[in-house]
């Protein structure tokens, strides 16, 4: 049976084996130092991919936080705080299959210009009018309350960003 410390001996010595051995078998010095420059070069890369996940993971968060005072203050009225909606005038964004059906850039469009008549949420038929969100509002507001949205009560997770916004509606 192998105990975690034999196991953290395993892979640290496979590890320094998968590392050193190709420049034990390489056979001139330039090729020695291109080697080293390739495992250097990979371990930067690495680094940099972990950098760029963990400032990703700190921009969403942000958006959620903000995404959610926008949400609260603005769209929980008619879509409630738990995102199920109310009665047949205002559908659910919870576990919204409109939500996840729909492309992304239309569901900003119907945030940003809002939206009237017949829709169709989780098998379900609403009838209501929704207000464009209004000008106070900016584009990275819109992109917040999205992010929120999207990544709360069961939907399908993502970001929106401003550039998503100023992409699906230039003009606003």
């Amino acid at each position: 049976m192998v105990k975690p410390s034999d196991e953290q001996f395993v892979f640290r010595t496979t590890m320094s084996y998968i590392c050193i051995r190709p420049l034990d078998i390489t056979n001139t010095t330039e090729e020695r130092s291109v080697m080293k420059k390739l495992i250097a070069g990979t371990l930067l890369a690495a680094t940099a991919v972990a950098s760029t996940f963990s400032v990703v993971a700190q921009d969403k968060n942000a958006l959620m936080k903000r995404g959610q005072a926008v949400y609260t203050e603005y769209c929980k009225t008619c879509h409630q705080a738990n995102g199920q909606g109310l009665g047949t005038v205002y559908p659910p964004v919870a576990k919204s299959d409109y939500i996840k059906n729909n492309p992304k850039a239309t569901i900003i469009k119907e945030v940003v210009k809002g939206k009237s008549g017949k829709v169709k949420v989780n098998g379900k038929e609403y009838n209501g009018v929704m207000t464009p969100i209004p000008k106070k509002y900016t584009d990275a507001d819109v992109a917040a309350v999205l992010t929120y949205v999207y990544n709360s009560w069961g939907n399908p997770g993502g970001v929106i960003t401003e550039a998503d916004v100023k992409k699906a509606v230039p003009k606003r």
